[in-house]
């Protein structure tokens, strides 16, 4: 996907960073990819389980997305991105996004702004694309301090 991707979750931090990849976009005048991404639930013996109501979920959270895309969208005005997609995933959220982003000029993230004992978790989807992203990364801090 060229132009830029961006990772929503529902949350104020990915809401942030849908505004500014949005106006970005719309700046470069490329396209923009936004994604959401839910982790499958998982079986006693660690794989994938599928089940019927994950796929309506899925419809349900795509729909959501798309809605809150073209209201931020809808506020930038006249200047707007030349066309934007919706997709909603399942799987590991940042192997999601990096493949999304494969050959993105950027990719985009929201922070949870994590400090203190919560900073010492690994795996956090911001740090995980910022550590093996073949685009420039930007995360977006979840409010001004």
């Amino acid at each position: 996907m060229s132009g830029i991707v961006v990772g929503v979750d529902g949350s104020g931090h990915s809401g942030r960073a849908l505004e500014w990849a949005a106006r970005e976009a719309a700046l470069r005048q490329v396209p923009l990819t936004v994604i959401s991404v839910h982790q499958p639930a998982v079986g006693y013996l660690g794989s994938a389980v599928d089940y019927s109501q994950e796929h309506a979920q899925a419809t349900r959270v795509r729909a959501a997305v798309r809605e809150e895309t073209e209201r931020v969208i809808g506020r930038l005005g006249q200047t707007r991105p030349p066309r934007f997609t919706v997709d909603a995933r399942s799987g590991s959220p940042a192997e999601e996004l990096l493949t999304a982003a494969k050959d993105a000029e950027l990719l985009v993230v929201g922070s949870r702004g994590a400090g203190g004992f919560t900073r010492l978790f690994m795996g956090s989807v911001s740090a995980q694309v910022a550590q093996h992203a073949y685009c420039p990364v930007v995360v977006i801090p979840a409010e001004d301090r």
